[in-house]
């Protein structure tokens, strides 16, 4: 990417609210509308969960509620004819064809009651609760459960709901589980859908999509072995220990709209600081496996990139403190974002550029600004959170980290071995690119992501919004998108926005109607692809009559430039609007013509075919033995380092 100096920092909005030391807020900075106090204890020999909740909701729309919709996210697992599992096919890699038992988790709502309010009795609703499937109809799915209110909640009022419930730990998907001694909890607790104006927004869980909920108050209780650190979304306010070898740690933390948590005994903590002229600090805690301990400082250094770039280019992390996981080995739990806290990844022997754990630790910690402050709706439309992420993780990377280097791995993973950046350099240019060009047409991202093509959402979700945001750099410049993107964040912080809006702050900031690009990258799956059809020049009567034929392949416009070169020098750059399928330029001159090519700043990045986007008269001798060479000697390499571990 190309870098503009920033102009300006957005800080003035987090730094009228005041986080204090013990996860408190003041103001408040979201609507607060759905609230949790949970206790809940870990027995580890058995995996199960035993919880008890008390969720004070606030019914926020015009419409008044007459019922209660609930995610229970681990009955996903509960056997293999779940939405999830039928969408994963054979369940995140995993051969459920004959399972283990500690393959499969459950959520079993015991108890679900609303308490007394306005001199009215409680209500129990145990027996009302059952499952529905909104999304596909499944019968099997139990994902979602609804359960009818006495009485209507209005606009403007709320209830108390108490519930209890019962949970068996899975071995570990989607990021979510235990392996040995090491539980990492996550989408655990019945969570209450969103009420929207159009009724519950409670989608099924499905195997490529994540969350979607409102803002709270979270005060939770977490018993566990004695010895044992805790990691959790917000802060620790009180510890205590119990006669029976427990202890029970207390998190709280307000304006977040999830609560995660994880522990073990073999975690090693670390703290560090954040410290910026212009945006607050941020207390650090890392908790790490023992053999990753000479990795801390990385973990910090790239968890500081994030809070920086995106503070300085978007808007402040409003928290005062980040937790950051480094997980088990073969835990599945690496790279996953919840508010305030999110999991890392990394290896043994990491050798200095090579961004691991820098990369993944970046786009996670990242993830606190756009997953945990905009909250979109990562059912229907994750780009928003995914893409964008994907996008500022690329430009903070490579703002911090130049040069780098790409570590490819032997033998299970335990064998690196460090490409030299050249290479590195030729062989990743466009990975955005190949992942997008290899899904471009099988969705338009307009389709809510649940309903993706299978196997397609990474290259439509984060390639290509990564593509068409890094499209809009080069050509608008970067002071017009980063305004673009800032006030978004700031219009839309710890509300819940949709596509159009952010159409919309576009428009408006950069002064210009901007519908015609968004209904091609988001409305639509047609491809851009622009290239040189013909070149010729010929000489007649003393001079060079050069034809240039540019063309159309994809169905999608671009403006896009044509520079045409001459021998000796000259060249010729044309402006082209692009929306004919061809274009013919021709020139009389002295010298022939030497090349021609379409979108030579490489502005496009969507171009799905860059191979067709030049043609040459005088071959560059060597460039291309070059370019192979190299491969076959990195290639070579691999298997002579391959061949010299075995012998």
């Amino acid at each position: 990417m190309r870098f503009l100096a920033l102009g300006a920092i957005l800080f003035a909005s987090a730094a009228s609210a005041q986080q204090t030391v013990d996860g408190a807020i003041r103001p408040p900075l979201s609507p607060r509308n759905a609230n949790y106090s949970i206790d809940a204890r870990l027995d580890p020999a058995s995996r199960t969960i035993t919880g008890s909740e008390v969720i004070t909701w606030r019914n926020i729309t015009t419409k008044a509620a007459t019922d209660l919709q609930f995610h229970l996210y681990w009955n996903a697992w509960r056997n293999n004819r779940s939405t999830w599992l039928r969408e994963a096919r054979l369940g995140a890699g995993r051969n459920l064809a004959n399972p283990r038992d500690e393959d499969w988790s459950r959520i079993d709502v015991t108890s679900i009651a609303l308490r007394a309010s306005g001199g009215s009795a409680p209500a129990d609703l145990t027996q009302l609760q059952r499952f529905v499937a909104p999304d596909d109809g499944n019968a099997d799915d139990q994902t979602v459960m609804a359960v009818p209110l006495p009485r209507p909640v209005d606009p403007g009022a709320g209830v108390t709901v108490e519930v209890k419930w019962t949970a068996h730990i899975p071995r570990t998907f989607a990021r979510t589980g235990a392996i040995g001694n090491f539980f990492f909890i996550a989408q655990w607790f019945p969570k209450l859908g969103v009420l929207q104006d159009e009724g519950w927004n409670c989608h099924q869980f499905h195997s490529g999509t994540e969350f979607f909920s409102d803002y709270g108050i979270y005060d939770v209780s977490l018993t566990v072995p004695q010895g044992w650190p805790v990691g959790a979304t917000g802060v620790q306010r009180d510890r205590r220990d119990s006669a029976d070898h427990t202890t029970t740690h207390r998190y709280y933390q307000e304006d977040v709209h999830d609560f995660v948590w994880t522990t073990s005994p073999d975690y090693i903590e670390r703290t560090a600081r954040f410290e910026h002229k212009t945006l607050p600090p941020v207390e650090m805690r890392l908790l790490l496996q023992p053999e990753h301990v000479d990795q801390a400082d990385r973990h910090f250094e790239a968890t500081r990139t994030a809070l920086k770039y995106y503070g300085e280019w978007y808007g402040a992390y409003p928290y005062g403190h980040i937790t950051i996981i480094d997980p088990a080995y073969q835990s599945g739990a690496g790279g996953m974002e919840y508010p305030t806290l999110f999991t890392a990844g990394t290896r043994w022997w990491i050798a200095p550029r090579v961004t691991t754990p820098e990369g993944v630790t970046v786009h996670e910690a990242g993830h606190q600004f756009w997953y945990g402050i905009v909250g979109n709706n990562e059912f229907e439309d994750a780009w928003m959170d995914e893409g964008f992420n994907t996008f500022s993780t690329a430009r903070a990377v490579a703002q911090a980290y130049d040069p780098n280097y790409y570590s490819p791995r032997f033998f299970g993973g335990f064998v690196p071995y460090v490409i030299p950046d050249i290479v590195l350099r030729r062989e990743t240019d466009g990975n955005g690119l190949r992942s997008y060009r290899a899904v471009a047409k099988s969705d338009a991202q307009s389709t809510p992501s649940y309903r993706y093509y299978p196997s397609t959402g990474g290259g439509i979700t984060y390639s290509k919004t990564g593509l068409w945001l890094n499209t809009m750099e080069r050509w608008l410049g970067w002071p017009a998108l980063q305004r673009a993107m800032s006030t978004h964040f700031a219009r839309w912080k710890f509300k819940h926005p949709k596509p159009q809006d952010f159409f919309d702050i576009a428009n408006e900031t950069t002064g210009r109607d901007l519908g015609w690009y968004f209904d091609q990258v988001y409305r639509s799956s047609n491809v851009f692809d622009y290239g040189v059809q013909e070149l010729k020049s010929a000489l007649e009567n003393g001079r060079y009559r050069t034809t240039v034929v540019v063309r159309r392949y994809g169905e999608a416009v671009f403006p896009v430039d044509v520079l045409v070169k001459f021998a000796g020098g000259d060249a010729v750059t044309e402006h082209w609007d692009g929306r004919d399928r061809w274009k013919l330029y021709t020139y009389d001159r002295a010298a022939a013509a030497a090349s021609a090519e379409v979108d030579p700043n490489q502005v496009l990045l969507l171009d799905v075919n860059r191979t067709n986007n030049s043609r040459s008269l005088a071959p560059k001798g060597g460039e291309a033995a070059t370019k192979w060479s190299m491969k076959w000697m990195v290639w070579l390499q691999d298997a002579l380092l391959t061949y010299g571990c075995l012998v």
